[in-house]
């Protein structure tokens, strides 16, 4: 798993996603959801280089949710 918030760079695959605790889940997507408000910022102001980034972030806070879910039933 690669996260590097920082470079802007999430890659993350489901494996990778359930093998994390519930805490480490819920700060990842924090993280990530400061990543996307940051992101959203930029691109207000015209500033964004990778727009993709922000569907990459959407679809990785999408798989937290889906095994935090899992992990609560």
């Amino acid at each position: 798993m690669r996260v590097s918030i920082n470079k802007r760079e999430v890659i993350m695959k489901i494996k990778e996603v359930r093998e994390l605790s519930k805490d480490e889940l819920l700060h990842k997507e924090e993280e990530l959801r400061a990543a996307i408000y940051n992101l959203k910022v930029q691109a207000q102001l015209g500033r964004l280089e990778h727009p993709h980034q922000l569907r990459t972030f959407r679809r990785d806070i999408a798989k937290i949710k889906t095994v935090l879910k899992e992990v609560l039933e």
